[in-house]
């Protein structure tokens, strides 16, 4: 999980970036390790290559249109990206990033944002701040409690079995 102490580089990509661009159909029959490997290589080539864990990727509106493709979310988590903010998310695209532990956070304001800069964010909140003392902080969409503790525990799958170790559900 994110927190105002970590600062996390931007990676940036335009609007629109559908399902396909981050987990491309033509390799749906592998596995997530080489899913993740083409994630946005028709967009940014090099990202899936040089992204590192704790990096975030910032979208124009409409980021995860296309289809229902939970890979899509999986491939950003397994390259380590810490969160992805974007002023819009397609609403599928929305659920399954939470399911799989992604942060998302919905910020208007998210196209400010440079390539290469140093950001730290407050979710609960719906704060980013940015490293450099230039420019105010970025209000965004707080994200809920309960979406953060899916986050927290690497998805909802996760979530429940932590759930149902401690006892606090039962199948």
């Amino acid at each position: 999980m994110t927190d105002q102490a970590t600062t996390h580089r931007v990676w940036r990509v335009g609007a629109d970036i559908d399902t396909d661009a981050l987990a491309p159909g033509a390799y749906m029959k592998f596995g997530i390790d080489e899913i993740a490997r083409h994630c946005l290589q028709r967009v940014r080539p090099e990202f899936a290559a040089q992204a590192r864990p704790g990096d975030v990727l910032v979208a124009g509106p409409n980021f995860g249109i296309g289809s229902s493709r939970e890979q899509a979310a999986a491939a950003l988590v397994r390259l380590g990206i810490a969160a992805v903010i974007a002023p819009s998310f397609n609403g599928l695209y929305f659920r399954n990033a939470f399911n799989v532990g992604l942060l998302l956070l919905t910020c208007g304001q998210a196209e400010t944002l440079a390539e290469g800069e140093r950001i730290s964010l407050d979710p609960a909140a719906g704060r980013i701040v940015r490293a450099s003392t230039e420019g105010a902080p970025l209000e965004c969409e707080a994200v809920p409690a309960f979406l953060l503790e899916m986050v927290q525990a690497g998805g909802l799958l996760n979530l429940l079995k932590q759930r149902k170790s401690r006892g606090t559900i039962s199948c």
